[in-house]
C-alpha cells in the first residue's frame, strides 16, 4: 500500500533508504525520532503514513514560509492539506476547520504558538487524528543550535493523545540534543532512526578569505542561471554584497531579521518564484526555504559550529542533483566567532561548549585531508574512502619546505616584541607603510619587507598553517598577540624545518581546471540540455499562472528525467520520476506539447532525426490523417518501419486504431501460430513469418502481436 501511495501522490517508484522502515513503524502505532540530512526525505516518513489510514496528520512546524510551501506541493500532488497559523485571517481560519471536520484534510501543519493556544487545542482534541509528527524537532532542546522556547511545551500533545504514535524529525541533533528533545516530547523510549548524513551530490570548498567579492563574482559568472544563497554575519554586510553584486549586473537581494516583514516576505518570494537569482542572507534566511533547486551555498564567513554549517549548505541540492558549497575562512574569522562567545553572557559552561564546537567548525575549514570524512565524523558517522568530491580530494594539497618563510615570520614576530596580531605581521612581512605600522617603528626593523616575495594572502594561509602545526602560539588575552615558543625558537636556530601546504588561489584553480580538456557533449546530451532549457520555461509560465513557485509545479530532478526521456503520453509521463498522477493530469499536456514541439523542431527537413523522436514525428502524420503508406513516402522510410512506429505508440498508450490494418481472422490465425510456438509479444518476427509460410506479411504480424500484448 506505502509503495502505491508513493507512486501515485508523490511519483517515485522506490523509497529512499530508511523510509519504508520509518512508515512501517509508526503505521503500526509507534513513536521514533528520525534524523535525515536536509533533502534526505523527511517528510515522506509522516506524509505516506498520513495517506494509508483514515483522519489527518497534525504536524507542528516553526516555519510558516515553509508551512504554505509545503501545502501548496500537497495539493499539487492531490493531497488534502492545509496550515494554521498567524497569517491567517478568522473566516480563512474557519474554512479551514470546517474542511478538517468534513474529513477534507488528511495533513494539517500548525505553528507552535498556534497550537499552544487552549481553543486550537480544543479544536485538535475534537479531530480525528492518526498521527503526530513534530518537524525540526531541535528546536525543542535547549542543546539545540536554534532553540525554541514554545517548542518546550510540545509535550501537551503526547499528554492529550496519549495513545497516538509521534514523529519527531530533525536534520542535525547531536546525542545530547536527541535526548532531550525525547524526553521534552515525552515520548523518552522512543526508537531513533538516524540516516546517513552523506550528501554526495554536495561538492565541498573552503578559499581563503581574501577577495571574496571578486570570487564570488566569477563564480556566479561562471554558474549563470544557477540559484543560490551567500550566507553573512552582519546584516550590514548582505545589504552591501548585494548593492556590490547588482552593480555588476547579477540579479541578487538581500535578507536579514531587521527588514519589515512585508519586505521580508515579498523578497523571500522573488527567490522562491526564480525571480531572483541571489539571496545574500543572515542565517534568519534558509530555515523556512524548501526551494529544490538551489545550486549553490556560499559561506562569507564562518559558522560557529558544525551543525549550524550543515544545515545551510544542506540548503543546495535537496533535488539530488549536484550542487556546490563554499566557505570563505581566514584566522580573522575564527578570532572573531571566538571573541563573539567568549564577550556573551552564557554560563562559563556553556561557553566551553560553544569553544568546542567552533574547534570543531576550524577543523574542518583547515583540513589538509578529506572534509566530508570530517563532517561525517562529528555525527558519529565513519567512511571508509575519501569522498573525491570536495576540494582536497580532487586537488590533494602538496607540501614544500617553507623553513626560511616561517624564520622570517618568527624574526619579525620577535623583533616586535611578540606584541602583533596576525593582520598587521602580514603587513610588516610585506613591507606596507601603513599608518598602524609606522606610528610602532615597525617599518624600522630588519625584517620589515623581508616577505614581498609571497602575496598577503600566501602569508595569512601560512601563518595560519603555523599556528595550527604549533611552530607558534597565540594570546587571546592580549589582542591575539602572536607568541613564540620552543618549537619557534629550534625553527629560527635551524634546528627544526617547517613544511607547509602550497598555497593556491580561486583564480589559480580555476585557470588551472580551465586548462584541462573537459569532455565533449554527446547528441544526446545537448538535446538533453536544450529540452531541459525549454521545460524549465514552460514550468515558469505555469508556476506563474497559479502563483506558485516553479518548484511547486515539478523540480529540476524531475525535469531533467522528463528531458532525458521525453514522455510524449500519459503512461511514459508516469515513468518519469517525481510524477505522479495529479501532476500528470493537471500538468502533463503542457509538458507534452513542449515536448512534441521540440521533437518537431529537430525532425525538420534536413535535420538528423534523434532516436527516440522519430516516432514522434510519425504519429504527428498519422494525427493528420495520413495512412502508413504517405507517411513512409513523406518521411523516406519503409512501410514496416512505419507500422513498426504506430504499434509501438499503441502498446505505449496512444490512441491508434490498428484494427484498420488486418482483420479479425487474419489476427486470429497470428496469434494461434504465436501460441504454438510459444513466442512473446515482443519476439523477433522472423520465426513466426517462418511457420506461416510467408502467408502475412510482416507488417501485419507486428500489428497482431501489438495488440495481443496489449490484452494480456
Amino acid at each position: 500500500m506505502k509503495e502505491q501511495i508513493l507512486k501515485q501522490y508523490f511519483g517515485y517508484d522506490t523509497f529512499r533508504p530508511l523510509q519504508a522502515e520509518i512508515i512501517d513503524w509508526v503505521s503500526a502505532g509507534n513513536d521514533c525520532m528520525v534524523l535525515m540530512p536536509t533533502g534526505g526525505g523527511k517528510s515522506v516518513c509522516y506524509q505516506v503514513p498520513a495517506l494509508m489510514t483514515e483522519g489527518l496528520t497534525i504536524v507542528v512546524s516553526p516555519l510558516i514560509a515553509l508551512m504554505k510551501d509545503q501545502v501548496q506541493a500537497l495539493r499539487g500532488n492531490g493531497v488534502g492539506a492545509a496550515y494554521l497559523n498567524s497569517t491567517l485571517s478568522s473566516s480563512e481560519q474557519y474554512a479551514i476547520e470546517r474542511q478538517c471536520y468534513a474529513g477534507e484534510i488528511k495533513l494539517l501543519y500548525i505553528a507552535p504558538e498556534k497550537l499552544l493556544t487552549p481553543s486550537c487545542m480544543d479544536f485538535v482534541r475534537g479531530l480525528k487524528v492518526n498521527l503526530l509528527a513534530v518537524d525540526e524537532s531541535h528546536c525543542v532542546s535547549v542543546w539545540g543550535h536554534d532553540f525554541r522556547p514554545e517548542y518546550t511545551q510540545l509535550h501537551v500533545l503526547k499528554t492529550a493523545f496519549p495513545d497516538l504514535p509521534m514523529i519527531a524529525l530533525t536534520a542535525t541533533a547531536d546525542r545530547v540534543t536527541r535526548r532531550d528533545v525525547l524526553k521534552q516530547l515525552g515520548i523518552p523510549d522512543a526508537r531513533v532512526f538516524e540516516a546517513s548524513f552523506d550528501r554526495p551530490n554536495l561538492s565541498l570548498n573552503v578559499l581563503p578569505g581574501r577577495n571574496r567579492i571578486k570570487v564570488i563574482e566569477q563564480f556566479i559568472h561562471d554558474h549563470p542561471n544557477q540559484s543560490g544563497i551567500i550566507y553573512c554575519l552582519a546584516r550590514k554586510t548582505t545589504e552591501d554584497i548585494a548593492l556590490k553584486l547588482r552593480a555588476k549586473g547579477i540579479n541578487a537581494r538581500f535578507y536579514h531579521a531587521k527588514m519589515p516583514a512585508e519586505e521580508r516576505s515579498a523578497v523571500q518570494d522573488a527567490f522562491l518564484r526564480d525571480d531572483v537569482q541571489v539571496m545574500v542572507a543572515t542565517v534568519a534566511f534558509g530555515m523556512g526555504i524548501d526551494k529544490s533547486n538551489v545550486r549553490w551555498i556560499i559561506h562569507y564567513n564562518m559558522p560557529s559550529n558544525v551543525e549550524g554549517f550543515y544545515q545551510e549548505i544542506g540548503r543546495a541540492g535537496r533535488d539530488g542533483l549536484k550542487s556546490t558549497t563554499m566557505l570563505f575562512y581566514s584566522f580573522a574569522d575564527w578570532i572573531m566567532r571566538r571573541d563573539m562567545i567568549e564577550n556573551s553572557e552564557l554560563p562559563q559552561h556553556m561557553k566551553d561548549i560553544q569553544f568546542a564546537k567552533l574547534d570543531r567548525m576550524k577543523q574542518y575549514a583547515e583540513a589538509d585531508h578529506c572534509r566530508r570524512r570530517i563532517l561525517l565524523s562529528y555525527f558519529n558517522e565513519t567512511v571508509e574512502r575519501d569522498c573525491g568530491n570536495c576540494d582536497v580530494c580532487r586537488n590533494p594539497r602538496s607540501k614544500f619546505d617553507a623553513t626560511v618563510s616561517a624564520q622570517k615570520a618568527l624574526s619579525a614576530i620577535a623583533r616586535t616584541d611578540q606584541k602583533i596580531a596576525m593582520g598587521m605581521l602580514v603587513d610588516v612581512l610585506r613591507g606596507s607603510h601603513n599608518r598602524s605600522v609606522t606610528e610602532r617603528g615597525y617599518d624600522k626593523i630588519k625584517t620589515f619587507g623581508v616577505g614581498r616575495d609571497l602575496r598577503a594572502e600566501e602569508w595569512a594561509e601560512y601563518l595560519t598553517q603555523m599556528l595550527n602545526s604549533g611552530v607558534m602560539d597565540v594570546a587571546y588575552d592580549e589582542a591575539h598577540s602572536l607568541k613564540l615558543n620552543e618549537i619557534s625558537w629550534r625553527v629560527l636556530r635551524g634546528e627544526r624545518k617547517v613544511e607547509l601546504v602550497r598555497f593556491e588561489s580561486y583564480e589559480e584553480k580555476r585557470k588551472r581546471q580551465e586548462e584541462q580538456a573537459e569532455p565533449v557533449k554527446t547528441k544526446k546530451e545537448v538535446i538533453r540540455d536544450e529540452l531541459f532549457e525549454r521545460l524549465r520555461k514552460v514550468r515558469k509560465r505555469l508556476a506563474e499562472e497559479e502563483n506558485v513557485p516553479p518548484f511547486v509545479v515539478f523540480s529540476d530532478a524531475t525535469l531533467s528525467d522528463m528531458a532525458e526521456k521525453r514522455p510524449v503520453n500519459r503512461i511514459q509521463m508516469l515513468q518519469v520520476s517525481g510524477v505522479g498522477e495529479a501532476k500528470v493530469a493537471h500538468y502533463g499536456e503542457a509538458f507534452i506539447n513542449e515536448i512534441l514541439e521540440y521533437a518537431r523542431e529537430k525532425t525538420a527537413p534536413g535535420t538528423r532525426i534523434v532516436s527516440g523522436m522519430t516516432y514522434i514525428e510519425t504519429h504527428d502524420l498519422y494525427k493528420q490523417g495520413l495512412s502508413p503508406q504517405q507517411i513512409a513516402q513523406r518521411r523516406n522510410l519503409n512501410e514496416l518501419t512505419i507500422y513498426s512506429h504506430l504499434a509501438k505508440l499503441y502498446e505505449d498508450g496512444q490512441e491508434i486504431d490498428l484494427w484498420q490494418y488486418l482483420t479479425k481472422n487474419e489476427y486470429r490465425a497470428i496469434i494461434q501460430a504465436a501460441e504454438a510456438l510459444g513466442i512473446a509479444s515482443n519476439a523477433a518476427l522472423k520465426p513466426l513469418f517462418e511457420h506461416l509460410e510467408g502467408h502475412y506479411e510482416y507488417y501485419k504480424l507486428r500489428i497482431a502481436l501489438a495488440l495481443w500484448g496489449k490484452r494480456n
